[in-house]
């Protein structure tokens, strides 16, 4: 299927990428992976979409659609690797190029049908923060009445507050920023507690059923997970360069759980989509063209944005 891009997130990951942080980066280089538009042509065998269709492409185009992940629905965890939508390689060995871009093509079995009620430009940070976060809390098994911290009030975390309180957790906000606390409960959480309050983790000790750590600076996971109630579970969405220390004792002796997540698959990914456009969930976003990208940048490495930025492509037509 041939896509109209309308709108494309802009994902911190895009920048770790573009300035090769990570290493192995393939260049000339067309980041974005959180891609919103419509159905420009559909290729003869589709049978899901036609023309004018509002779609989403999020963080891979394809996987091996064989081996037993992929098979599972679940194929963000192919066994071969799956074949991300930029910045890496089609089965061909094509490389891929993502939705900093006016059209991409995209085989229909990794599209996303995106819910009319959903704003094009709202809904674009979901196929990657959306779904990053949705993921872990229905695969951890988050219910209805349950304690869920939020650690982090950024891209990722103001979804985590969104979709928890969708499905129906008691969230609290914990970051080292005081000055978030309107925001936080703006976006649902029922508390927020400033992180950088020396009594705060004494007060807040074995309150919480789930944290959802979505912090990519390094911090002390042992002081977060003395939070927990007993089989209680942290999960790790967010990923600092240097590894940490977990102390055995800080999990064995209230039989803790410590688990990370990724994103999730297209038929999950999908079910998220429903689900935002059922409780009235999107991404609080600015908007920006593209010639604005690298400001952008430049910003949301100072924490300047609230809570996305999604590029406008039109910017590139005129």
């Amino acid at each position: 299927m041939l896509i109209d891009i309308h709108y494309c997130g802009v994902c911190h990951s895009d920048i770790h990428q573009a300035r090769d942080e990570w290493g192995g980066a393939l260049f000339p280089m067309v980041p974005g992976h959180e891609i919103v538009g419509r159905v420009a042509q559909a290729g003869g065998s589709v049978s899901r979409y036609k023309v004018g269709d509002a779609v989403g492409v999020g963080c891979f185009v394809d996987s091996c659609r064989e081996w037993s992940w992929c098979r599972k629905g679940e194929e963000q965890y192919c066994d071969r690797g799956m074949n991300s939508t930029y910045n890496g390689r089609e089965r061909n060995g094509q490389p891929t190029y993502g939705g900093y871009s006016t059209r991409i093509t995209v085989d229909e079995n990794y599209v996303l049908r995106i819910p009319e009620s959903l704003p094009l430009d709202r809904a674009a940070p979901l196929l990657c923060a959306g779904i990053t976060t949705y993921s872990p809390l229905k695969s951890y098994g988050l219910k209805a009445g349950d304690s869920l911290a939020i650690v982090g009030l950024g891209g990722l975390g103001h979804m985590g507050v969104k979709l928890g309180k969708a499905l129906g957790a008691e969230v609290t906000v914990l970051s080292t920023s005081p000055s978030k606390e309107k925001d936080a409960k703006a976006l649902g959480a029922a508390h927020f507690a400033a992180t950088s309050n020396k009594d705060t983790f004494q007060k807040l000790a074995r309150k919480f059923d789930f944290i959802l750590d979505t912090v990519s600076a390094e911090h002390d996971y042992n002081a977060y997970l003395n939070l927990l109630k007993t089989d209680g579970t942290m999960i790790l969405v967010g990923a600092p360069e240097t590894p940490s220390k977990i102390g055995a004792f800080s999990l064995i002796g209230r039989r803790l759980k410590l688990g990370g997540s990724m994103i999730g698959g297209i038929r999950e990914t999908q079910e998220m989509l429903d689900f935002c456009a059922k409780h009235n969930v999107a991404s609080d976003v600015e908007v920006i063209p593209i010639q604005k990208i690298n400001e952008a940048y430049e910003r949301m490495l100072k924490g300047d944005v609230r809570y996305r930025f999604v590029i406008d492509l039109n910017s590139l037509k005129k």
